[in-house]
């Protein structure tokens, strides 16, 4: 234990050096504060640097820049931006490409943890891991030469036939369904299947931490394989699977290169996932290189500001979560 009353007294600097160095628990102590201090230093430069590179944008638009009420324009030859399409584009893909995705990897992560024979898992969980790993430009080039035809288009005209009334799969008021198959449902789909590996493997990890115990009382108890996963692993490990949605949100909301390649690049396309458009990442990607003025280089970091923002309070939502579930688990 470290003597507080030693160390406030008034000690040579020699003998004061000697007794930290004896205590290599305090040296690290405080090497683990000023590296957790840095990660918040760097959220805040990071917070403070957009903000203050946005406000030409702010200033000459303020909230109307990205409200879904005002006029759905990106017009760098004008100088008039709205950024709500971004926002949306990126919002409602994410939001498809978890829909999809989430049941399939607890599926995955199920299997790999408690069913799969010891000769077929080992293999498995690399090759989960290995597709967590792949470029997403190499995505990108799949999902053009052989997604978009094969997958993308006749389920997209399927939707547009069969569902064509509601909203968001509506060709009403944007033209036919490109033959292409290039569209926001694209950049969903290709979202659902890069963010798969990234849940599955957490998931799994969180499967495999629950103790032994667990399954044994299950099964002692009388319940089948099936009741002891749904009924205990999951429920007692369903924090750390938020966790492990909150993970692919994150790498959903913020893919670039992917969603580029795929999702058409325009602010035109309306609501319907039918049509092209644009994502809040895609958009920047796409246009900060070639932008001439300030306003347009203003505007760009200002969707930055707001995809900054989302993913911080869309974490905050997850960590308030995740302690609820916490709450209720340990209360049981």
């Amino acid at each position: 234990m470290i003597d507080n009353k030693f160390l406030s007294s008034r000690r040579p600097l020699r003998q004061r050096w000697a007794y930290y160095t004896r205590h290599g628990d305090l040296f690290w102590q405080w090497a683990i504060y000023g590296a957790a201090l840095l990660v918040l230093i760097l959220v805040i430069m990071i917070g403070w640097v957009v903000w203050r590179d946005s406000a030409l944008a702010r200033h000459e638009f303020g909230w109307a820049f990205i409200s879904p009420w005002a006029e759905a324009i990106w017009n760098p030859a004008l100088e008039r931006f709205n950024a709500w399409p971004a926002i949306y584009g990126s919002l409602i893909t994410s939001l498809i490409a978890l829909f999809l995705a989430v049941p399939f990897s607890v599926a995955v992560a199920i299997y790999l943890a408690e069913l799969a024979p010891p000769a077929l898992r080992t293999p498995l969980n690399y090759m989960v891991e290995m597709l967590a790993a792949v470029p997403s430009v190499v995505y990108g080039l799949w999902g053009i030469y052989v997604f978009l035809p094969q997958v993308v288009n006749p389920v997209g005209r399927l939707l547009g036939e069969t569902l064509g009334v509601i909203p968001i799969f509506s060709t009403l008021f944007g033209g036919p369904i490109p033959a292409s198959g290039i569209s926001k449902l694209a950049a969903a789909l290709i979202l659902s299947v890069m963010v798969i590996p990234t849940i599955a493997a957490v998931t799994r990890d969180v499967l495999l931490a629950i103790p032994r115990s667990q399954r044994e009382a299950s099964l002692a108890l009388g319940a089948t394989r099936w009741e002891t996963i749904w009924k205990v692993l999951l429920p007692y490990g369903l924090s750390g699977i938020l966790g492990a949605v909150i993970l692919g949100f994150g790498r959903a909301i913020g893919e670039t290169m992917a969603v580029t390649m795929v999702i058409g690049n325009t602010s035109g396309g309306g609501y319907s996932v039918l049509r092209p458009g644009y994502t809040m990442a895609s958009i920047i990607a796409n246009e900060f290189a070639e932008a001439v003025s300030d306003m347009h280089s203003s505007a760009l970091i200002e969707i930055a500001v707001a995809l900054f923002i989302i993913t911080i309070i869309l974490n905050a939502i997850a960590r308030w979560l995740v302690m609820r579930i916490n709450r209720k688990t340990m209360g049981r």
